[in-house]
């Protein structure tokens, strides 16, 4: 069984669990004992933060102490580190783009420009003491580098738009807001950067920019969209691309994350196979892409779900498994 190594786990007990039952053996890591996933893995490890000298270090360990074969970074928050530590890591396969890759996507401004300058459309994007004066409202305040639709803010005329300039604490940069649908394509890359699927989804409804609840979608052009995308950044196993059908019928893409995206389940159910087709590149096989090959019209509605943990005999933290009281035996004549 391959062994994979899963940086800053979290909450990503669907990614995890996928794993496990595509055959892998699970390695989560994180640098909260009270993190999720690391119950739902075979083994897990606490780390420390991923700017400590000494985070990569802890990873190799990991990487020797349990034969890892591939490395997959589950957030924005180390995947550069992840990528950069390529050789630290070896033999494991590291699950993602180049660090240039990754920086750039990280940096929402510096996106845009490649965008731009690779022929992907994309909407009107400035820094903030550039925005032109025939910018069309309403306009978006984002955060350049962030994650989960943090620090974003719609103006919807001048004044606004200054204060919320004024306002933000991060840097930012200025967006015209897309009038069309908005999709996401869950996309899946091999080492070579070609693109062994794109499953497009609606996005149904989001929240703190997660979807929550979405519909596979068996769109030629999205799905191709998405291929190209890919393709042209250089991904290396998943990545999510955000785009937008606008009246005059182009795709202007808004984001492109080179992770497992936040509605990773969806696609999943849609028979993505993204688990055993990271397994495969993992073994040092090439998988042929198989663009289209899922199934359409698969809903995904998302919920809350919780995990008990009790000490266990030697200390640690173990899931509660609760026993149930026994029944009390009704007197004579109760119902």
């Amino acid at each position: 069984m391959t062994a994979v190594l899963f940086t800053c786990a979290g909450q990503r007990v669907d990614i995890v669990s996928a794993f496990g039952r595509a055959g892998a053996t699970t390695v989560a890591a994180d640098l909260d004992p009270l993190a999720p996933a690391l119950y739902h893995a075979d083994r897990k490890a606490l780390v420390p933060r991923v700017d400590d000298p000494g985070y990569v270090a802890a990873l190799a360990e990991l990487v020797a102490d349990h034969d890892v074969r591939l490395v997959v970074p589950l957030t924005d928050l180390d995947q550069e580190i992840v990528s950069q530590a390529r050789d630290e890591l070896a033999p494991a396969l590291v699950l993602a783009p180049s660090p240039e890759v990754c920086r750039t996507m990280g940096d929402k401004y510096l996106a845009h420009a490649f965008f731009v300058a690779n022929g992907i459309p994309s909407p009107r994007t400035w820094l903030p003491e550039e925005v032109p004066a025939d910018a069309r409202y309403p306009l978006l305040v984002k955060i350049r580098e962030g994650f989960g639709s943090r620090h974003i803010y719609r103006s919807d005329d001048a004044a606004q738009l200054a204060f919320h300039l004024r306002a933000t604490p991060v840097d930012s940069m200025v967006q015209e807001h897309c009038l069309g649908e908005e999709f996401s394509i869950d996309v899946f890359c091999d080492t070579e950067g070609r693109c062994l699927n794109a499953i497009p989804r609606s996005m149904i409804q989001s929240k703190g920019g997660e979807s929550i609840k979405g519909e596979s979608l068996q769109d030629r052009e999205l799905i191709e969209h998405g291929a190209r995308v890919a393709e042209t950044i250089g991904i290396v196993g998943p990545a999510n691309v955000q785009c937008f059908r606008e009246p005059d019928g182009s795709l202007p893409v808004t984001d492109v994350n080179p992770r497992f995206g936040g509605a990773f389940p969806l696609p999943l159910a849609a028979g993505s196979r993204y688990p055993e087709l990271a397994l495969a590149l993992a073994r040092g096989e090439s998988p042929e892409p198989r663009l289209g090959e899922f199934r359409a019209g698969v809903v995904m509605t998302r919920f809350f779900s919780d995990l008990c943990l009790v000490e266990g005999p030697d200390g640690e933290l173990v899931p509660f498994a609760e026993e149930l009281p026994e029944p009390i035996a009704a007197e004579p004549g109760q119902v």
